[in-house]
């Protein structure tokens, strides 16, 4: 048996060493693409997914002048994990009141990107003093979206500031959670 040169030896190895260095990256690839897959969830326009927390909740939608008035005006009650969500033309500073609610809500104030900037918990049925989406030392007050929810369900949940939702009617190419 003849043994190889040392001169030799590096140029056998080559392929081996190219394999082997390129190995673990060709197998980071399909974990990118799932990855990918998992942040980016399937969205409907009836959920409301936090995905980062692993919670959705079925909305009805107030996105005319008409159903925003109207809002959760007059109900005796409103189930776990269920709630309304106005949406805006644009984003803007907004205030809520609780004229003509008869139980307590939270309310969620999302911005443009999709992240929960200010919530107000258990604001009270009937109050007619307006309930700001926005903190005085928030520098950017504009919201685009506010979800409400039954008094405490907010808290129950985990839903806090800095939370992004993920929904359809986000804008893709800024929303900090986007659909698929």
């Amino acid at each position: 048996m003849r043994r190889p040169s040392s001169a030799s030896t590096p140029l056998r190895a080559l392929p081996i060493l190219l394999l082997s260095a390129l190995t673990p990256l060709a197998a980071t690839v399909p974990a990118v693409a799932e990855h990918e897959t998992r942040t980016r969830p399937a969205c409907d326009a009836s959920l409301a997914l936090f995905p980062e927390i692993d919670i959705s909740i079925t909305v009805e939608i107030a996105d005319t002048p008409e159903t925003r008035a109207q809002g959760l005006m007059m109900r005796p009650s409103l189930a776990p994990r269920t709630g309304m969500l106005f949406i805006y033309e644009a984003p803007g500073p907004m205030s809520f009141w609780m004229k003509n609610t008869l139980i307590p809500l939270d309310m969620i104030f999302i911005d443009a990107s999709g992240v929960i900037r200010h919530i107000h918990e258990n604001a009270i049925p009937g109050d007619l003093t307006p309930i700001p989406g926005a903190t005085p030392d928030d520098a950017d007050p504009a919201r685009l979206m506010v979800l409400e929810l039954a008094g405490g369900e907010a808290r129950r949940l985990g839903l806090k500031p800095g939370l992004a939702l993920s929904h359809p009617r986000l804008d893709p190419e800024i929303a900090a959670r986007p659909c698929q």
